[in-house]
């Protein structure tokens, strides 16, 4: 049994902070919203005052915060009450250079330290299902009371880097499947149809056959639900945008992605970004005539 500061209780770290108080471990938790401090409270994470108090008993500390500012800016706060050994885990998915910076100012500390963003979504993080990429030292334990897999990535930084990869390669699977879609309906194709040829065919991908972006094919898709999300279109944009940064950082030719981000970007600015990634359908039928 471990004593757990999180830092970080929204619509991840939540369940996440949830999964590690029944798993039997001690969670002491902090967010700067009241509602996400009562929810977890519920949950059994015993609620402190503030991100510092979190950490000043732990052995691991979580954070699971939106950007790389807020995880540079918690970690300086933090990092000099943690006791020593303790371990820091971030499960944000930010920026390549901010993670590397958190890193190297634990590290000035002689704090161990991991980047561990995750995959799986809301459902993922309230079942205990998440996949994490692990950037540093891998720490299994404390992981897999909040998933189901844990992939070492190597060196500090590189689990950001898988994170934003693999996103990257699902918003273009995402806006192919959906074009594929409504290119189909305006044919004359009905949905099932052209889902049992591309399900078994050439063009199967997980974005087909997991999250089908049409109500009927896959009935626990978003679609089947009027999108409500698993994963928002909002949060795929923001991955988008990491992904271009880090490939302007490096020269690295990303033509798909960067016309993905482009085009999630125009959802945002005329559709909800709050639904489901998959909804992105919605705005080609939008551009489509329908």
């Amino acid at each position: 049994m471990s004593n757990i500061g999180f830092i970080g209780l929204g619509n991840m770290g939540g369940p996440m902070a949830a999964n590690l108080v029944k798993a039997g471990e001690h969670v002491h938790g902090f967010d700067v919203v009241a509602a996400s401090r009562d929810v977890s409270a519920k949950d059994g994470v015993q609620i402190v005052a503030n991100a510092r108090a979190a950490v000043e008993a732990a052995d691991v500390v979580v954070t699971m915060l939106p950007a790389g500012e807020h995880v540079l800016s918690v970690w300086n706060d933090i990092a000099p009450h943690a006791r020593q050994g303790t371990l820091f885990i971030d499960c944000s998915t930010i920026d390549v250079a901010s993670t590397r910076k958190a890193h190297a100012l634990a590290a000035a500390r002689g704090i161990a330290t991991l980047d561990a963003p995750v995959s799986g979504g809301v459902g993922g993080a309230k079942a205990a299902t998440l996949t994490f990429m692990v950037g540093g030292s891998a720490a299994k334990r404390v992981l897999e009371r909040m998933g189901k897999r844990i992939v070492h990535c190597g060196e500090a930084g590189n689990g950001q880097v898988a994170k934003i990869c693999n996103n990257m390669i699902l918003a273009a699977s995402m806006i192919a499947v959906s074009e594929g879609f409504v290119l189909a309906e305006k044919l004359g194709l009905s949905h099932q149809a052209m889902f049992d040829v591309v399900s078994a065919s050439s063009g199967q991908c997980w974005a087909l056959t997991s999250y089908c972006p049409v109500p009927g094919p896959v009935p626990a898709s978003p679609a089947n639900n009027g999108y409500k999300a698993g994963f928002t279109a909002a949060l795929m944009l923001k991955d988008l945008r990491l992904a271009k940064a880090a490939a302007d950082s490096v020269k690295a030719e990303t033509a798909i992605g960067a016309h993905a981000a482009q085009i999630y970007e125009r959802y945002a600015q005329e559709s909800d970004s709050a639904l489901d990634f998959s909804a992105i359908i919605n705005l080609v039928r939008a551009h489509s005539g329908r």
